[in-house]
């Protein structure tokens, strides 16, 4: 087992080697809910649950298999060696480290429930339509305010959710306000 120290962050590539599998993603998201020493098989079982969308009760022998060969020979001793957990390979035991906790904060900042901006731009859209008929249909209270103002606000409205969505992506980046490695720690290499 090897436990790298906490003074020598992950680099973006080692996060994002690590987070670019499902599988190291669910092991990570299992190893925040439980913190605490877990056997190989209760978190293959629940990671086969996880990926075949079901209760940990249903998941078959054959996918439970799959499951705990590749973390057992691929996923955990490639997290070990990062020092991102620590795997008893004899003992089939896993461990989280500090580093666990280092990138959990990476999986809180990239939800899987995003906010669905195609649907706000989509819903957007029809009230924008829906208001270009009714304004051409004339239909009372709408023609209270002129078709330019109309225009004026909904052009408004799209500007700012889009300013909104702008602001909103540039925050979610993985690294989003990390300083480069050469300055946090002194280095010009």
């Amino acid at each position: 087992m090897s436990q790298q120290s906490p003074q020598n962050p992950l680099s973006k590539g080692e996060v994002f080697e690590v987070l670019r599998n499902q599988r190291r993603r669910y092991v990570l998201q299992y190893l925040k809910q439980d913190s605490r020493p877990v056997e190989l098989g209760d978190l293959a079982q629940q990671v086969a649950a996880w990926e075949y969308e079901t209760v940990p009760e249903k998941v078959t022998p054959e996918q439970r298999k799959r499951v705990y060969t590749t973390l057992q020979q691929t996923h955990l001793p490639k997290m070990d060696a990062a020092g991102i957990l620590q795997f008893d390979s004899d003992a089939g035991v896993i461990e989280p480290t500090d580093r666990t906790s280092d990138l959990n904060i990476y999986l809180e900042i990239v939800p899987g429930s995003e906010f669905a901006w195609r649907e706000l731009y989509l819903s957007l859209g029809a009230i924008g339509c829906a208001l270009v008929a009714a304004l051409w249909l004339d239909i009372y209270p709408l023609t209270l305010l002129s078709e330019l103002t109309w225009a004026g606000l909904i052009s408004v409205t799209i500007t700012g959710t889009a300013i909104a969505h702008i602001y909103y992506e540039r925050n979610m980046r993985l690294g989003h306000g990390e300083q480069p490695p050469e300055l946090r720690y002194g280095r010009s290499d």
